[in-house]
């Protein structure tokens, strides 16, 4: 099973946050988790912020903006 800090691992390593990873990562913190899952959250967090990793959610909304805008 996948830890929270395996997934964030493999965001940063990307620099990339897929849908399905993220969906993951909603799922998970729903339950029960180590606090090292949590720091690596929080650093997920901060990578995003500061433009580290980019969200597939965030481009997919940026392209569907775009689109509705060239309209």
């Amino acid at each position: 099973m996948d830890l929270i800090r395996d997934i964030v691992q493999q965001a940063l390593d990307a620099e990339y946050l897929t849908l399905e990873a993220e969906a993951r990562l909603r799922q998970m913190l729903r339950g029960k988790y180590e606090s090292a899952d949590l720091k690596a959250f929080m650093l997920l967090q901060r990578a995003i912020m500061t433009g580290q990793v980019r969200q597939e959610a965030r481009e997919q909304k940026r392209q569907l903006m775009r689109h509705q805008v060239l309209q």
